[in-house]
């Protein structure tokens, strides 16, 4: 027997999925004639209401705080809001309530101000992304104590006051940008990792992308690869990488950590710099388009729109269905190049 969704009942009887919604669970207006074509579809097609739905024990709503860093300064958040919209709209009829706080990505103090102003809100949960290791579990913390459910994705933070994680391996993640490195690089050539913008000493991710690469160099000495860093702010990026690439005249591959692979590319044609293979993080636009022309080598796609979902529907499912939430959720790494792309955009 097919099973039908809300979707597919409202474009069989040319209606909303509100009016379907409605009339399903017999709250609000509908017009008599909505009504009744609804009414005929449902008895044709023997519809049953999801289980789940119908097992709800109670009419409280619950409240989820969704903190991530705000995606008009770094694009690669913008999925997010979709993976957060996808949950909302699957849920906005059980009485869940999700609500998107944003924080600058270069500022502690937006990050503390930005979760101190959800602390007072007192929600149910919490899922947020923890760009910076110190702060994070200071809030992590403060969470818990105020007995609001912690999650977090995309980053992962040591805390027992965190109950879940969706995300990447990083550490397997900088393994795998090696592997792909070693294959596209002379012997005994010099690759560099790059860090763009966050603190290395409070940014986890970039610490465990960084000791995955170096681990795989590091178990294939023979070829002798040497592996530098080099660490540096946004606005700083030009003139640092400049000097480095100038003092270090054999540098054949660049291992970007963060999204900002694009930035990289663009200095390295400014100034006339060939050869040089590079590797990052994340289908942005702007790496999109160079990963097409075959500028970026591999992007390693994080997935953030899945992040989100997964990690609001875990909350959701947890507090609707008693549902356990799984400590941890390990997402595929995802190798992209300019073959595959198209099978990522169209998804």
């Amino acid at each position: 027997m097919k099973t039908y969704t809300i979707k597919d009942i409202a474009k069989l009887a040319g209606v909303s999925k509100g009016t379907v919604d409605r009339v399903i669970h017999k709250r609000g207006k509908v017009s008599q004639k909505a009504f009744d074509a609804v009414t005929k579809l449902l008895e044709e097609i023997d519809y049953q209401p999801n289980p789940m739905a119908r097992n709800l024990k109670n009419n409280k709503i619950y409240d989820i705080c969704l903190v991530l860093p705000n995606p008009e300064e770094d694009s690669f958040w913008e999925p997010c809001i979709l993976g957060a919209n996808q949950a909302i709209e699957e849920f906005k009829s059980f009485g869940v309530n999700i609500k998107l706080f944003f924080y600058s990505p270069t500022s502690t103090k937006s990050f503390q101000d930005v979760n101190n102003k959800v602390l007072k809100l007192k929600p149910d949960a919490v899922l947020l992304t923890p760009l910076f290791y110190k702060e994070s579990v200071s809030v992590a913390k403060n969470y818990q104590l105020a007995g609001i459910i912690v999650s977090i994705f995309n980053n992962q933070i040591d805390s027992k006051q965190v109950v879940s994680f969706v995300g990447q391996n990083l550490f397997q993640s900088g393994r795998v940008a090696a592997q792909l490195m070693h294959m596209i690089v002379p012997e005994k050539s010099e690759v560099v990792i790059v860090h763009i913008d966050e603190t290395f000493n409070n940014a986890i991710h970039m610490q465990q992308k960084e000791k995955g690469f170096r681990d795989y160099f590091g178990e294939f000495r023979g070829t002798n690869n040497n592996v530098s860093v080099l660490s540096v702010k946004q606005e700083n990026l030009y003139q640092s990488l400049i000097e480095f690439l100038k003092s270090n005249q054999n540098i054949s591959g660049i291992f970007v950590t963060t999204s900002k692979a694009y930035k990289v590319v663009e200095i390295l044609q400014q100034n006339n710099f060939k050869n040089i293979k590079l590797i990052g993080y994340d289908l942005l636009t702007e790496n999109i388009d160079l990963l097409k022309s075959n500028i970026i080598s591999f992007l390693i796609h994080q997935s953030p729109k899945t992040q989100t979902y997964l990690g609001l529907t875990y909350l959701v499912e947890h507090f609707l269905f008693k549902k356990e939430i799984p400590s941890k959720k390990l997402l595929p790494i995802d190798i992209v190049n300019s073959e595959n792309l198209g099978s990522y955009l169209e998804n």
